[in-house]
């Protein structure tokens, strides 16, 4: 019987070619986007239609732009900077997968449609696992550090795809975005947070990719 691969040794990956034919995998891979902002949208539609001011408990208006970009990049450097350093760690102490985040080929549209991903993939997860979720465990009088842990492990279980370490990581960073929403009732400042680790990591990525001796 075959052992196992180490982890370290397998690769999963995020952002894939769709299709064969180039444009039509332009759009699967914009309809793929267009359904992950739906789902958030209806999420938002969802606790609209139950009665949840959007503005007053999700803080989704423009009454702060610059302070919510602010607070954004500044959380996207604080969650991103010892996300890679862990990342690098746990690849090497075989608890995580190698994570190709991109294996699209290099074709024209390839740099806005994984812009355009990895703002839908910071829209969707934001407004559902934070917005939405805190919102209704808070309706349910559920204890704010029984919801945020219940939205960290969440957010960590569905990354177990990566390995162990993919879950710590996102777990971490799931009790931060969540403490933050609670503290603040903003959610752009995580949406762009989220956003720009995504286009960080995604165009990093193709960029660095076969270029640097640190990069898995």
């Amino acid at each position: 019987m075959l052992a196992p691969a180490p982890l370290a040794s397998q690769t999963v990956s995020i952002v894939v070619p769709q299709a064969q034919a180039s444009f039509l995998d332009l759009i699967k891979q914009l309809l793929s986007i267009l359904r992950g902002f739906a789902w958030g949208a209806l999420g938002l539609y969802l606790l609209w239609r139950s009665g949840v001011n959007l503005r007053t408990r999700l803080g989704l208006d423009l009454r702060k732009p610059w302070g919510d970009l602010g607070v954004g990049v500044a959380l996207a450097a604080v969650i991103g900077i010892p996300g890679l350093i862990f990342y690098l760690v746990a690849v090497q102490i075989g608890i995580n997968l190698t994570v190709a985040p991109v294996t699209v080929n290099d074709v024209w549209w390839r740099l806005p449609v994984l812009i355009l991903a990895a703002i839908e993939n910071g829209f969707l997860e934001e407004v559902l696992v934070v917005g939405y979720l805190l919102t209704r465990l808070d309706q349910l009088r559920v204890p704010a550090v029984a919801a945020i842990a219940i939205s960290a492990v969440l957010r960590g279980s569905y990354h177990l795809y990566q390995g162990f370490g993919g879950f710590l990581a996102n777990a971490a960073m799931g009790v931060v975005f969540a403490w933050l929403f609670r503290r603040t009732r903003r959610l752009w400042p995580l949406v762009i947070a989220h956003s720009l680790l995504d286009i960080v990591v995604f165009v990093g990525y193709s960029a660095l990719r076969g270029k640097v001796s640190w990069l898995p």
